[in-house]
């Protein structure tokens, strides 16, 4: 059932990967890059200054960021005892694919969809009571999740797995702060 659920994995990237262009290879290139995300970080981290005290603010941003420390970790980990190899390392299938980034380390899950799945769930999940629109924060996961494919080095798994484990972590996450880090500091709950 795993090979076969492998194979399915594999045919489900290489018939998405087709559907590129190169007129959007730029396009989904910049995507792709972190830093090109950087205004998207500094407006969840204006909102959150807007929308919460100043100390309880600072409260949140640090466990945010211990959040993007754990779950990198995390997915190192994992991709380290798993040692699947990307897409664009596969030769069964590289030879005939769109790879527009050459990444060497393993592929499963993938970082770009934990660590904006993660982000994003935690940030909606302080916020959602506060800033109305704090749903459309999962355009950037959804869009930097699915770039990996585009630019050929993760698999639909990698990007499913991936988000759930981010999802799961920004709800563990929150509710250590709901639960034992709210309270001890004597903070209003989200």
């Amino acid at each position: 059932m795993l090979d076969e659920l492998l194979q399915w994995d594999q045919s489900l990237f290489v018939y998405l990967n087709s559907l590129g262009s190169p007129e959007y290879d730029l396009f989904w290139v910049t995507v792709t890059t972190i830093l090109n995300w950087t205004p998207v970080f500094i407006l969840f981290f204006l909102i959150i200054l807007f929308k919460y005290p100043k100390r309880e603010a600072a409260i949140v941003i640090v466990t945010v960021v211990v959040l993007i420390f754990f779950i990198t970790g995390f997915t190192d980990l994992i991709k380290e005892i798993v040692e699947r190899l990307r897409p664009n390392n596969n030769e069964e299938i590289n030879g005939f694919i769109r790879i527009l980034k050459r990444p060497t380390s393993y592929s499963f899950f993938s970082g770009h969809s934990s660590s904006s799945f993660s982000i994003t769930t935690l940030l909606f999940l302080f916020l959602r009571k506060r800033f109305q629109w704090a749903w459309l924060f999962y355009v950037w996961p959804l869009f930097f999740a699915y770039s990996r494919i585009y630019v050929g080095v993760h698999y639909p798994l990698d990007i499913i797995v991936g988000a759930l484990v981010g999802v799961l972590s920004a709800f563990i996450f929150f509710r250590f702060y709901t639960r034992i880090i709210a309270p001890y500091l004597k903070l209003s709950h989200p």
